[in-house]
């Protein structure tokens, strides 16, 4: 912009030619005559107008045609390449070729592409950026939240708005959730390719802990359930760089325009439920991406629908469900804990570490990648969901851990805890099931000694409580050294005052 005025003060002021201005100013001489006869068909003259800005002068000399060019007379359609650039495949030298075929006398190709660069320059930054149709959606999280009153006791929470943009069509989408943990981050994924009816092949985030559990420029570690999601709609998830906010500047202006757009116009409206807060934001999210835009023709749903939508993955047959991935161990009785319930798994994985797929309906447990065990989830705690195939043929050959050798082994320290522990193992439906209470107790005997533990299993025993936590809560408290209590002789009495059973005869 400055060398535009420079060009006109070193004709106007300093009188110098063409060639003299191009070598002062490092331009070809062409471009040089091109700027001199738009500035005369303008009226530009030197010195410029107090007041006139370099917008002003630069539109003022794209709008002038040079009158001996009839090149500079078909001015590109801007508008028309910029939207013909999303689709796959376009290059500006494509668009250049189809442009000299109808004008022949048309801008050479560089000037073609320096024009075009000026007139994108003035286009707001959610729009400049060259997308293929279907190819990203961007999604964030909103800084700015909403807050929801509890109608019975007057409490706020604060509603958090996540929003989803197509790279090309502009589409928004935008809903509110509890929170921003990993069940919210998953599901608003899964609600926003439901509202796109597809998915772009590329989902772009930031790097929120709860999806990408190691942010790195080359090698980000996602989380395992975000991963999974991602295969489940085979789309691939690729952070943006850390501290680089250019590279999802599509969503950043798309949550600045619903924060302006779409918060900003509920800002007096009060919300009991999260549920009226997503009506009404659908609301406003219809009229957003109906809305034509300000320097491009056509609306983020026109683009969506002629540019876009053909181009998305189609949805799965079924929607993801969210299932988070823990470690167990598989102890000797052949069980895993998962959520306080007790699943088995086959009994030559004894000692394993396996992986635990826990969802809403199912557990699955993996080894190596591979499936195992699958049981349907149970919510009750401490029992046990055991499949048959999963018991061992003969203990004495794969494992040598039956009741009877638990049993004897616990006899060996003594009666009192070989009582204690048939009676655990005779209280379970399957004697396995008592192993590890009673794998508990006798290991007790290596912290607490011989005695102390025979003690303290002759005391869970007099007063029925038959577990590892009751006999360890015994020694620890030292209960163990204090004496039965005897019960007290009714027939008489134990003070002066007390008149006792011979009275009333």
């Amino acid at each position: 912009m400055r060398q535009i005025q420079e060009i006109l003060r070193l004709k106007y002021q300093n009188n110098l030619t063409t060639r003299e201005i191009a070598r002062s100013c490092g331009l070809p001489r062409s471009t040089v005559g091109d700027y001199l006869k738009r500035a005369e068909t303008a009226g530009i003259i030197w010195p410029l107008p107090e007041g006139q800005d370099e917008k002003e002068l630069l539109n003022r000399l794209l709008a002038a045609a040079p009158p001996e060019a009839d090149r500079c007379a078909s001015l590109p359609d801007w508008p028309h390449i910029h939207k013909e650039l999303r689709r796959k495949s376009v290059t500006l030298m494509l668009l250049w070729k189809e442009y000299r075929q109808n004008h022949p006398e048309g801008y050479g190709y560089s000037r073609f592409c320096e024009l075009y660069q000026l007139w994108a320059g003035a286009l707001d930054p959610v729009l400049r950026q060259h997308h293929l149709p279907g190819e990203k959606m961007f999604v964030d999280w909103a800084g700015q939240t909403v807050p929801i009153h509890n109608g019975q006791d007057g409490g706020v929470w604060a509603a958090h708005l996540f929003v989803a943009v197509l790279g090309a069509s502009n589409k928004t989408y935008a809903r509110a959730f509890e929170n921003e943990q990993l069940p919210a981050w998953i599901a608003a994924h899964c609600h926003a390719y439901a509202f796109f009816d597809g998915v772009a092949k590329v989902t772009v985030p930031d790097n929120p802990k709860t999806g990408v559990l190691r942010a790195c420029r080359y090698e980000p570690m996602l989380h395992r359930s975000y991963q999974e999601m991602a295969e489940h709609y085979r789309t691939v998830i690729i952070p943006a760089r850390p501290r680089r906010p250019r590279d999802k500047a599509k969503v950043e202006g798309a949550v600045l325009i619903a924060e302006r757009q779409i918060l900003a116009a509920l800002r007096d409206h009060r919300f009991f439920t999260l549920g009226e807060l997503n009506q009404a934001l659908t609301q406003r999210l219809t009229q957003l991406n109906d809305q034509p835009f300000q320097k491009l023709e056509g609306s983020r749903n026109r683009w969506f629908e002629t540019v876009e939508k053909a181009q998305l993955l189609p949805l799965p047959a079924t929607p993801f469900e969210l299932a988070t991935w823990s470690a167990a161990k598989v102890n000797i009785d052949y069980h895993v804990a998962v959520d306080k319930h007790y699943y088995s798994a086959p009994y030559w994985l004894i000692h394993q570490t396996l992986d635990v797929r826990l969802s809403a309906q199912t557990v699955e447990l993996f080894q190596h990648g591979k499936r195992v065990a699958a049981h349907i989830r149970s919510f009750q705690p401490g029992l046990f969901t055991t499949l048959e195939e999963h018991r061992p043929k003969s203990h004495q050959k794969h494992l040598e851990w039956t009741p009877s050798r638990v049993l004897s082994w616990a006899q060996t320290i003594g009666p009192q805890c070989g009582k204690l522990v048939e009676t655990i193992l005779q209280s379970r439906p399957h004697p396995e099931q008592g192993f590890r209470s009673a794998m508990g107790i006798i290991r007790l005997e290596k912290a607490f000694g011989n005695s102390r533990l025979e003690a303290a299993c002759r005391r869970a025993l007099h007063f029925g409580v038959c577990s590892y936590h009751s006999v360890h809560s015994i020694l620890k408290s030292n209960l163990d050294a204090q004496p039965l209590e005897p019960e007290l002789p009714l027939s008489s009495p134990l003070h002066s005052n007390l008149r006792g059973g011979p009275y009333y005869a």
